[in-house]
């Protein structure tokens, strides 16, 4: 049973991996690393230099960057720079204007951004850029582990703030560190807390649920959300709560990877991830006809499934972050119809039998058929868990204890897919050559 200072810390660690964010993190994390710099620098730079781990180059290539219609860490660096808000956080770019946009691309074309691989750079998400001015005056900004996590601040080479990742200074770090988590855990929080305790998690359904509405005002991405909702897309995949789930989700991953200036709930770093593990569950309770609550513990069931896998595989990783989230969904979704604990046990091993080396190749409007296998799979493992029917232990990697089978999950995602992920980035980087 879960103690008061267990309930105390899950509750922290939700509030600290589920927030805003406007437009993919990985070149948003970059932004904000040059919005602090700037902030330090307090003037106008002339040269920007950004030292980026593969990881977070990766996922910053080919995706859009909110109000500015276009794509990649050029434009995100410089509007970061020039006119980015540090204390938004993931939302740093929220209140750019086209004024905004046109200073970025000049900036931009003048040559003044230098954009490099960090070899040596410690961690999966590690960002390091300098800002230097006219006066050769110079502030630097590192952001590791974490988008949100500044490591260290400098001006002019001498220290003005210091983080390291080794020394945890906060309580959500200390959170993060000492709470060890098991998918009972994880149900039993969301199943057993007291309601008012829990509603703060509906905000991700206020924003994601938004973001798929407004996505349709759009051409945004493939389209795939449109595709799935007009006349052709009904008549192939019907009027039913599993087209809507679809429908829903790949509507505000084309909107959110096609940069447009939409808030959308985040989980664990990313955008999308929030988006998985939103929007299904939401359309399967309003369909379904849950009651509020319902929805509201099935929600947090979602967000923290994924909250506690991410935590062993770690914010960035080879492995599509969508597995991770679809998984929590069907853990949801399996709630919603009626499910006990051993029910979404049985979902979340045939989510980890069927989805696991996804892999991830950046961020990218195709993200949203990534999205919507993810969450079809979600629906079908749920469907299989109510009939009691699950992936064995004598197939492939499951085991017959459930975090046995996230903890094989993990050494996939996180160990053995490293070579893969160098071989995707090779790919991306050498197109044409």
């Amino acid at each position: 049973m879960l103690t008061d200072h267990e309930k105390q810390e899950i509750t922290q660690l939700v509030h600290h991996w589920v927030v805003p964010a406007i437009g993919c993190t990985e070149p948003i994390c970059v932004a904000l690393a040059a919005a602090r710099a700037a902030q330090e620098l307090h003037s106008t730079p002339t040269h920007i230099r950004a030292r980026l781990s593969a990881n977070i180059l990766k996922n910053a290539m080919g995706v859009g960057i909110p109000g500015t219609g276009m794509v990649g860490l050029p434009i995100a660096i410089a509007i970061g720079a020039l006119a980015g808000d540090a204390s938004k956080g993931l939302e740093v770019l929220g209140h750019c204007t086209p004024e905004d946009v046109d200073r970025g691309k000049a900036f931009i074309a003048e040559d003044r951004i230098e954009i490099t691989l960090a070899e040596d750079a410690p961690e999966k998400l590690y960002v390091d850029v300098t800002l230097t001015d006219s006066d050769q005056h110079q502030a630097r900004v590192v952001i590791a582990r974490e988008h949100t996590h500044i490591v260290s601040i400098e001006h002019d080479g001498h220290m003005i703030e210091s983080h390291p990742l080794q020394a945890s200074s906060t309580a959500t770090e200390r959170t993060e560190e000492e709470l060890q988590l098991c998918l009972h855990k994880v149900w039993e929080y969301a199943t057993t807390m007291p309601e008012a305790e829990i509603e703060f998690i509906n905000e991700a359904a206020r924003l994601n649920i938004a973001a798929a509405e407004r996505s349709l005002q759009g051409n945004y991405g493939h389209c795939l959300g449109k595709a799935l909702s007009r006349p052709l897309g009904r008549g192939i995949m019907g009027e039913s709560i599993f087209s809507h789930i679809l429908s829903s989700t790949s509507c505000a991953c084309d909107a959110r990877m096609a940069g447009a200036m939409i808030p959308v709930m985040s989980n664990s770093g990313s955008g999308n991830q929030g988006i998985c593990a939103t929007n299904p569950v939401v359309v399967f309770a309003r369909e379904n006809h849950n009651t509020h609550e319902e929805l509201t513990r099935a929600l947090m069931l979602s967000h923290l499934t994924a909250i506690y896998i991410k935590q062993s595989l770690g914010t960035l990783s080879a492995l599509c972050g969508c597995v991770v989230a679809a998984t929590g969904s069907s853990c949801g979704i399996t709630y919603l119809m009626g499910g006990s604990y051993e029910q979404v046990t049985y979902a979340v091993k045939n989510m980890i039998a069927n989805l696991t080396g996804m892999i991830c190749d950046g961020a990218k409007p195709s993200c949203a058929l990534k999205l919507t296998t993810g969450v079809s799979t979600a629906v079908l493992s749920a469907m299989l868990a109510m009939q009691g029917n699950c992936v064995s232990s004598v197939e492939g990697i499951i085991d017959d204890d459930v975090d046995r089978s996230i903890r094989n999950l993990v050494s996939i995602g996180a160990g053995a897919m490293n070579e893969t992920d160098r071989c995707v980035l090779n790919i991306m980087t050498h197109k044409g050559c």
